[in-house]
């Protein structure tokens, strides 16, 4: 006769025990996903970048920044260099590819640094999230390439943003989406009226054909304010 050891052999449940485990069970996997117990998945998922509109800060400070680039104008370097702005450039890597000589001027011999602003101007919110990384990645590289220099701020272009634009930023590089106070530029005939600048105010301009009159009169205002032009990158937390 085969002796069996009872106390070793397993029993079996009764309904109410399998009901027990699979309530158990179902409770700790979407625990386990909330504390981030998922594994290395993380890494797809970089932390969202901050948006910045304006700096809190208590020192008589502006900044100044000018995207796109199309419009090399003599003027509006000349007087970038004189006054020794330091402008956050938004440039789009086809804006400069015809002359970077005059933006590489602007970082020799000014305090001026060439940002992110993707590859060809897209509302960023129509595009998933491949399309996205190819915008923001793609001028990331494009500007380190030309420039020597990896952008480390990125501005959406029109101001539209969404989740997937605050992680892919991250993701290629930056360390905040940067839009703005007040947009200062000329278009057409229509010049808009410059308010009292405060402390922490982003100015945006663009390299249109009045960005020598506006980048004169923004600076006017700033004097008159009794603030001075800034770094932006400098006021930005990694």
């Amino acid at each position: 006769m085969v002796q069996t050891n009872d106390a070793a052999m397993p029993r079996p449940r009764t309904a109410r025990a399998v009901s027990v485990a699979r309530a158990a069970s179902a409770l700790l996997v979407p625990l386990l996903l909330l504390v981030g117990l998922s594994g290395p998945a993380r890494a797809d998922w970089p932390d969202p970048v901050p948006v910045v509109s304006h700096v809190e800060t208590d020192k008589p400070v502006v900044f100044i920044t000018i995207d796109d680039g199309w419009n090399h104008d003599p003027a509006a370097q000349r007087l970038l260099l004189e006054r020794q702005v330091p402008a956050s450039l938004f440039l789009l890597p086809g804006a400069y590819a015809y002359d970077p000589d005059y933006f590489r001027t602007l970082l020799d011999h000014g305090p001026s640094r060439v940002e992110n602003h993707t590859v060809d101007h897209p509302d960023l919110t129509t595009l998933d999230a491949a399309g996205q990384r190819a915008q923001l990645c793609g001028a990331r590289d494009a500007h380190l390439a030309r420039f020597g220099a990896e952008p480390r701020l990125a501005r959406p272009p029109y101001g539209a943003y969404d989740a997937t634009t605050r992680t892919t930023a991250r993701a290629c590089g930056a360390k905040a989406l940067v839009t703005w106070t007040y947009d200062l530029t000329t278009w057409g005939q229509w010049t808009p009226a410059v308010p009292r600048l405060r402390s922490g105010d982003i100015v945006l301009l663009h390299f249109n054909d009045t960005v020598a009159t506006d980048l004169a009169r923004v600076l006017a205002a700033a004097d008159a304010a009794g603030l001075r032009p800034a770094p932006l990158r400098d006021y930005i937390a990694e």
